[in-house]
């Protein structure tokens, strides 16, 4: 069998991080018809690249197959909306956009967060690979290019609208198997002066955390800072500013510029540096015990579903997320152990999660069903779930995660 190589810097990739078995594709959600039929599973193993530290699972899938019909629509979120709005208000003043300015966001999604320039009267482009998605944002006033991103299609964003001021990458930089066509595309969109921000989930987190429910197909790339700014110089950007943000259990937001760029260095930046520094990030020893922690976390949530079943209680699903998926299909949980989950995205109701084909509600069903427990798939929105689901309590249910430990909380 041929080894793997990093796709940041080619290097052999011989060190595993965890191998979550085979599994379906998170977001390919199944038609009810299709009830009798097994989904296509394919390797899920996180590898830990030797030299630039990149983690990454194997190209298993083309991102064609998972990404030009997407389920996913941020604006379901509404914490994920205000978190955008809020980024939106901060990059306007901080880089005195206004209508002569031209902002690109990749991965635009449903035009979740460029409708606030939209508001602003900043002109705005969204590439965005799924034609379904980009469809709305549209109806948002969000002009859209169905495309996926690199350099090619940075050419031509420059061709037709000019270098970009700012471009965002919101939860897109860990979704690309060609990490480097990816990233030189920014340097090619932006004016000499401009600035591309990144978020994605920390890499730091998802270790001290045990995470490992975020590790799904078309997260190609799993991301600290050390190994982004390693493909970042390789491929003309070099980072100036980084924030720490609480989204999807602990991000960054990484601030670039060109490397011909000026602007200084900040205390944050050299700050978190040295906090990777301090954990080890760029060594064999910090990813060590990884596979070790994910199985305890199955066998921990396996008990207590059997011990439910047993005592005669009854458990839902609420979130219908990818990292939900992953988590199920790693322990091989169906409608045996999990009757339904509800999600309020009406383009995932009335299917079968994928792998484990748990038929998937709309909120209303919880008090039909009055489930004893529901346990939060998207563990990083608990919060705004309990408070949305706070009748649950009234017929004595309980909320329960998994992530980082198996714990009823509400």
């Amino acid at each position: 069998m041929t080894t793997p190589t990093c796709r940041a810097c080619g290097t052999d990739l011989k060190h595993t991080l965890v191998d979550l078995g085979l599994s379906a594709l998170a977001n390919s959600y199944v038609p009810m018809d299709r009830a009798d039929q097994n989904d296509p599973r394919y390797p899920l193993h996180a590898r830990v690249c030797g030299n630039c530290f990149l983690v990454q699972v194997d190209d298993v899938v083309p991102p064609s197959d998972i990404f030009s019909h997407y389920a996913y629509f941020s604006s379901y979120s509404s914490s994920w909306v205000e978190h955008a709005r809020k980024y939106c208000e901060a990059a306007a003043e901080r880089l005195d956009l206004g209508k002569d300015s031209f902002v690109v966001e990749v991965a635009s999604n449903d035009g979740y967060l460029l409708q606030h320039f939209v508001a602003k009267s900043i002109p705005v482009l969204g590439v965005e690979p799924a034609a379904n998605i980009a469809k709305e944002a549209e109806k948002k006033g969000v002009k859209s290019l169905v495309a996926f991103f690199g350099k090619e299609t940075a050419e031509k964003v420059v061709a037709e609208h000019g270098h970009a001021n700012l471009t965002a990458a919101n939860n897109v930089l860990a979704h690309v198997p060609d990490i480097n066509d990816f990233v030189s595309g920014f340097a090619t969109v932006l004016a000499d002066d401009g600035v591309s921000t990144f978020e994605f989930p920390h890499l730091l987190n998802l270790l001290e955390k045990t995470q490992f429910d975020t590790i799904y197909h078309e997260h190609f790339s799993y991301l600290s800072l050390y190994a982004v700014e390693k493909c970042f110089e390789q491929n003309g950007l070099k980072v100036f500013d980084v924030e720490e943000l609480p989204t999807h259990g602990g991000s960054l937001r990484v601030w670039a510029q060109k490397t011909i760029g000026t602007r200084p260095e900040t205390d944050r930046l050299a700050a978190l540096r040295a906090k990777e520094a301090d954990a080890g990030i760029a060594t064999l020893a910090c990813y060590e015990g990884f596979d070790a922690k994910c199985r305890k976390i199955r066998d921990d949530l396996l008990a207590f579903l059997k011990s439910a079943k047993t005592e005669g209680k009854t458990v839902a699903g609420y979130g219908a997320a990818a990292k939900g998926n992953t988590l199920l299909n790693y322990c091989d949980i169906g409608t045996n152990l999990i009757d339904f989950v509800v999600d309020a995205n009406p383009h995932k109701q009335n299917t079968l999660l994928p792998g484990s084909h748990i038929p998937v509600h709309a909120p209303d069903h919880l008090k039909v069903a009055k489930p004893n427990y529901v346990l939060i798939l998207p563990w990083n929105l608990s919060t705004e779930i309990m408070k949305d689901m706070a009748h649950v309590k009234d017929w004595g249910g309980q909320f329960m995660v998994a992530i980082p430990k198996v714990e009823v909380i509400g």
